[in-house]
């Protein structure tokens, strides 16, 4: 690997743990770099690729805990849900071809950037009320959620957040903390499949990884102590959907 390669795998990786803290998507950035600069195959780069997501969930868990972001008492029978569908998800994505599901990924994406632009008042400031829905109810969604990760994973974050704050009415910094802590709990099991396949390249994901701990830190401090914290995860959410919609049509 070329010298010039590792500032830029580090630099990525903070930009790319900045991004999935406050919104989604960030694997955009890591996936590229570990197939187009690294020259790694598409599985070896994906199971690389859980080094840096599981690294940064540990981080930015730990920063959220502390600031006292994370409500476990509501937290704890999401994360199981979305742990639960999760693992089917990935028995459907081990035995079952998912490129005819992908192309749902565009437009679904598509809605959303309508969803994150209509109303940014029900992001920003949201009512101070919870959720009419049953929680039983909200638990199947956040299963179903999990589902689409374990199976898809692109764009799980910008979904758990839209359902967390227009849904079950968790507020954006908050919907942020339970979605690092969920998708971590999920990743830490994948993880465990890709280094049982030895499809990991250690090396490079590890220089990832290390440029996603540093984002990580960052954006969960940032999103923790910083009262415009909302707001600002809210903007870079729709410039990730943006992104998302544009590559996708565009550049697909």
């Amino acid at each position: 690997m070329e010298y010039w390669i590792y500032p830029i795998a580090i630099l990525g990786g903070f930009a790319a743990g900045f991004i999935n803290t406050l919104a989604g998507n960030g694997s955009a950035i890591t996936l590229t770099i570990l197939m187009e600069f690294m020259g790694l195959p598409p599985n070896v780069a994906n199971a690389s690729n859980r080094v840096g997501i599981l690294a940064q969930s540990i981080v930015s868990t730990r920063v959220f805990h502390k600031n006292k972001k994370i409500d476990w008492r509501i937290g704890y029978p999401i994360i199981l849900a979305v742990f639960l569908g999760a693992m089917l998800g990935l028995y459907f994505a081990l035995t079952v071809d998912n490129e005819s599901f992908r192309s749902v990924y565009g437009y679904l994406m598509l809605l959303l950037l309508f969803v994150v632009l209509f109303k940014p008042s029900r992001w920003i400031n949201p009512p101070e009320n919870k959720s009419r829905i049953p929680a039983p109810f909200l638990w199947i969604g956040y299963f179903l959620l999990g589902i689409y990760g374990g199976f898809i994973q692109m764009g799980m974050g910008v979904l758990f957040l839209a359902f967390s704050v227009l849904v079950a009415k968790i507020d954006l910094v908050k919907s942020n903390a339970l979605k690092i802590v969920s998708v971590g709990a999920y990743t830490a099991a994948v993880f465990g499949i890709f280094v049982w396949q030895g499809w990991i390249d250690w090396w490079a994901g590890g220089l990832i990884a290390l440029g996603q701990m540093l984002g990580a830190i960052t954006s969960s401090k940032f999103a923790s102590q910083n009262p415009k914290a909302t707001l600002v995860a809210h903007r870079i959410l729709v410039i990730v959907v943006v992104f998302a919609v544009v590559k996708f049509f565009f550049f697909s």
